[in-house]
């Protein structure tokens, strides 16, 4: 996944819709610019291309010249925001207020104050009522700047008024930033470490969550401020691995999008952020039924021909649904079901590209790969792996790389090449050694591994045997357990020792748990 340079006004031009390229040309036209022709022509050379090429733009439309490329190209990624920006003001409220504010100050202006207060008193209650204290209070300070400068005979106690307002809005903006700092410090944390690996790390984690979270009664937040509250502890109660209260604050996260289901629309990434955090718990916890149902409730809102849609929201939707759908075909044991859809995966990985960060490419990637191996293509699964373990920030999801070499080793071992088999225990030994921790899970698979070539085949099945015997120990300590849901080694051991694909054990115990 090598990071490559994409010119931005080209970007830009290629994540248009039809209807946006469409209300450009009307944009652009309306502006009766003198180098109008020059400003369309570019846009259109850009918008034939599928990879930049400063000598074909300039080959196709020979009119401009090559000094005047950076100028052009400047005014038409500033004209094409201010048509997307005139395009989408009536899905965005917070559009329409900053724009609204503009209005008040154009009004202030002219000396215009009583309806510039008008003006911003609508502004105010839209805010509050769309939950954007951060425009609520610079409106705020706005009304307090003309009350404090101008007679304009308002209400008697409009200062003492205008004072509260602001110091209440203030209070709650403050908690927004403090309760949004945990949440995203936090994830910082998860991508860097993952989960929890010792009583140390639960120390660390939970130390600095009780010193980050503000005090604050979760009765008297406001619709906001519970969101960060509620992601704050999602994922807290994840990177510890207490997948139980995990679950608990995520349904209280969709939950509340249920009571104001008003705010669906306003604060969409949101809602669809909680109903994936909402199927992870689960997936963690095993729970196939409330799984099932909870994603089936995120397909039916994908479906939804009402809902608003824009670029963001499809990629949000992409990701999540197709990451919970292999998450259930990992719950079901129906690798071989999984791996017809990874074809339409792949196309959509590769329409989102653009938009995707590389821990996410990751993630979806060991997801193949594991798929493949669930399967028994063991080569297909080696050739996504590597795609993982070539990813130059090897500091990027540690534990995802290691679990990919771990699995990239036991792949070999079933595909039966024993030559790279004996390279790769080097490179994982090498990797192991630079690790600041490993699970007890990881050490003794690599060691099992390694002394593979020592065991005769009539020794084997007891080998597996007494690995897996090891496991089940390491599996009930509360720090070890994770591992086994990134890679159900065990599985994969009860197969060799039964004589069965993977993915008929892994059915069998879906059916009990059912």
């Amino acid at each position: 996944m090598p990071t490559q340079h994409i010119d931005s006004v080209f970007q830009l031009v290629k994540s248009l819709t039809k209807s946006e390229k469409r209300h450009f040309r009307l944009f652009a036209n309306r502006q009766g610019a003198s180098d109008g022709l020059k400003f369309l022509q570019l846009f259109d050379a850009l918008d034939s291309l599928a990879v930049y090429d400063d000598e074909k733009i300039l080959k196709q439309v020979p009119s401009i010249k090559k000094i005047q490329l950076p100028n052009l190209k400047a005014n038409l990624y500033k004209q094409l925001l201010s048509s997307l920006r005139l395009y989408h003001t009536s899905q965005n409220v917070d559009i329409q207020l900053q724009e609204q504010l503009g209005h008040a100050r154009v009004l202030y202006n002219k000396g215009l104050y009583q309806q510039c207060l008008k003006v911003l008193d609508k502004i105010k209650a839209s805010a509050l009522q769309a939950e954007l204290q951060h425009i609520a209070l610079t409106a705020i300070d706005f009304e307090k700047q003309i009350e404090s400068q101008y007679i304009t005979r308002s209400l008697s106690g409009r200062a003492d008024t205008l004072s509260s307002e602001a110091t209440a809005l203030s209070v709650q903006v403050s908690h927004l930033h403090d309760l949004s700092n945990v949440a995203l410090r936090l994830y910082g944390l998860y991508l860097k470490m993952g989960y929890v690996r010792n009583q140390e790390d639960y120390a660390s984690v939970s130390s600095f969550f009780k010193e980050s979270l503000p005090a604050v009664n979760e009765t008297t937040l406001s619709f906001t401020e519970k969101i960060y509250f509620y992601q704050s502890h999602v994922w807290f109660y994840s990177i510890i691995q207490d997948f139980r209260s995990c679950y608990r604050y995520a349904q209280k996260w969709v939950d509340l999008f249920e009571t104001h289901a008003e705010m669906k629309s306003t604060q969409e990434t949101m809602y669809l952020k909680g109903l994936h955090n909402l199927l992870a718990a689960l997936f963690n916890l095993q729970y196939y039924s409330k799984f099932e149902q909870v994603l089936q409730d995120m397909e039916a809102y994908a479906d939804d021909e009402n809902r608003r849609t824009n670029a963001n929201t499809e990629m949000l939707l992409f990701l999540y649904i197709y990451t919970n759908r292999l998450n259930a075909y990992f719950m079901s044991g129906n690798f071989t079901e999984g791996v017809s859809m990874v074809p339409e995966l792949l196309k959509k990985l590769k329409h989102f590209q653009l938009q995707m960060d590389p821990h996410r490419m990751l993630i979806f990637y060991f997801k193949i790969a594991s798929l493949y191996f669930g399967s028994g293509d063991n080569q297909t699964s080696i050739k996504y792996l590597n795609k993982i373990i070539n990813y130059k920030d090897t500091n990027l999801r540690e534990d995802i790389q290691c679990f990919a070499r771990i699995l990239r080793l036991i792949a070999y071992y079933e595909a039966g090449d024993d030559y790279e088999l004996e390279h790769q225990i080097r490179s994982v030994y090498r990797f192991l050694g630079k690790m600041n921790d490993q699970h007890q899970m990881q050490v003794e698979i690599f060691r099992f591994l390694r002394n593979l070539g020592n065991i005769t085949p009539l020794q084997l099945k007891d080998a597996f045997n007494g690995l897996k015997e090891k496991l089940i120990v390491i599996a009930e300590n509360p720090f070890e357990r994770r591992p086994f849901l990134y890679l159900d080694i065990i599985s994969w051991l009860e197969s060799k020792i039964e004589n069965v694909p993977v993915q008929e054990i892994m059915k069998r115990k879906f059916k009990l748990m059912k």
